[in-house]
């Protein structure tokens, strides 16, 4: 009788580090692409969509996204100044938590911030999202739908019957209430009706430059990596100003004495 092949040993000193082999070449394209670019943005998604990054990727290929792997690219990016790659990387770096990503580009400023305020696309709700709106469906046919579908509406908790081949909402019926969080049955309702609620939206938190400098984009703080103070648009410095301060009280202690 033949042996069987779940029988067989299969030796683990055999196997690949792809892991690490791919750590180490996303950690050399991340620093590439710092040498290319002027410019780093760090973003948030609202309602991400996978479909929906990969329109806006096509749309960028003059640039570079990268989203994921977050703790590797802060380690390619440094975590702190010693072993940051360029001056104020950490500042970027360690930012990088959550569902964040990072854009890398020579556009400007002004250029990236009018695209992405402009790009808004409305997508259809998923489980956990809060209905933004009340839905409310009339006691009749659905015509829209073909009878096929009856015993699955029945299910998603519509009260239906079939009417001479025609799906028939028997009462009137709420879908959902503003407000609420929807289950995934009324979800599913919703996006078989073409109700879109939720938009997919790309959010700009910040802007590393390859000046050194990083800049806050909700707070318009702006943080110079080489001297490594902090300055708003009106041109103040918090940390000049408390150093002349100090010497001010220290010149009028000298005074005293």
């Amino acid at each position: 009788m033949p042996k069987s092949k779940r029988d067989r040993k299969v030796s683990l000193t055999n196997t690949r580090k792809k892991g690490l082999e791919l750590k180490q070449k996303l950690i050399e394209e991340v620093r590439e692409c710092v040498d290319k670019y002027a410019r780093i943005f760090l973003f948030s998604v609202e309602n991400m969509r996978n479909s929906k990054i990969k329109d806006v990727r096509n749309m960028w290929k003059h640039s570079r996204f990268f989203f994921g792997k977050n703790k590797v690219i802060a380690m390619a990016l440094g975590k702190d100044r010693e072993s940051e790659y360029r001056d104020g990387l950490h500042m970027l770096s360690r930012r990088l938590q959550g569902n964040v990503g990072l854009l890398f580009t020579n556009e400007s400023k002004e250029a990236v911030n009018e695209w992405f305020e402009k790009f808004v696309e409305p997508d259809f709700a998923r489980s956990g999202n809060i209905a933004n709106s009340t839905v409310v469906l009339d006691e009749g046919p659905l015509s829209q739908f073909s009878h096929s579908m009856e015993p699955h509406l029945r299910q998603l908790g519509l009260p239906t019957s079939l009417k001479k081949g025609v799906i028939t909402l028997v009462g009137e019926h709420t879908v959902c209430k503003e407000g609420d969080s929807l289950t995934p049955e009324q979800a599913r309702i919703l996006k078989l009706l073409g109700n879109t609620m939720v938009d997919f939206k790309i959010d700009l938190l910040g802007m590393w430059s390859n000046n050194g400098t990083f800049e806050d984009l909700k707070t318009s703080e702006i943080t110079d990596a080489t001297s490594y103070r902090t300055t708003q648009d009106d041109g103040s410095d918090g940390e000049q100003d408390e150093e002349d301060n100090s010497d001010d009280e220290e010149e009028e202690d000298v005074e005293e004495e």
